[in-house]
């Protein structure tokens, strides 16, 4: 797993990475441009949306989230992806912090009509998960949604199917979500599947 000076290196490269993997429709960044699409058109639905991006990177999805009229807040543990995502945001509430131990205080004291994380929960164990997402719904405002992005399955065989396929290219130390799995913690859970390997992840309160 790459530390917050591994992702602090891969920065300037990241956009770029991802766009090329989505591109050749490769794992793990297949669907890609598709996932962030229709978690944008989500949250567009609701004029001027609160939101929290956990993980958010160099601000790709925020960006276009704040060019539109939302509210943004973000955490992420790169100092340097926070620098290339306030040169977009100028007026972003964007704060340092590793998400394993939750929220920073100043974002954990605010309700929000959105939680995004998209590419970034992977970095937690399936009971670090459970309680992290747990606490991340209980600061949504009334009708408010948790929206996940990432490399996710319906099942576990779908996911040791993949393994499998993909070969040594497969990242051991990304933690990827297995829906059946997460119902059994969660009652409001909807999955929207945009590759072989990725997808929307929607849960409410």
């Amino acid at each position: 797993m790459l530390d917050n000076k591994g992702f602090d290196l891969w920065a300037d490269g990241y956009d770029a990475a991802v766009g090329l993997s989505d591109e050749e429709n490769s794992y793990p960044f297949a669907g890609y441009k598709d996932v962030l699409g229709t978690i944008f058109k989500e949250i567009m639905s609701k004029k001027n949306a609160r939101v929290l991006d956990i993980g958010f990177g160099t601000g790709t999805l925020t960006t276009k989230l704040y060019e539109n009229g939302c509210e943004v807040y973000g955490q992420d543990f790169s100092q340097r992806m926070i620098e290339l995502a306030k040169e977009k945001m100028e007026n972003a509430h964007l704060y340092q912090g590793d998400f394993t131990n939750g929220l920073v205080k100043e974002l954990s004291e605010n309700k929000y009509d959105y939680i995004v994380g998209t590419y970034s929960l992977h970095h937690l164990t399936d009971e670090q998960k459970v309680i992290f997402l747990k606490s991340l719904l209980e600061r949504l405002d009334e009708g408010g949604k948790l929206l996940i992005g990432d490399v996710a399955f319906e099942t576990r065989a779908a996911l040791e199917k993949c393994k499998e396929e993909v070969g040594d290219e497969w990242d051991e130390d990304e933690i990827y979500f297995v829906i059946d799995e997460l119902r059994k913690s969660f009652d409001k859970v909807e999955f929207f599947p945009k590759s072989y390997c990725a997808g929307v992840i929607e849960i409410m309160p």
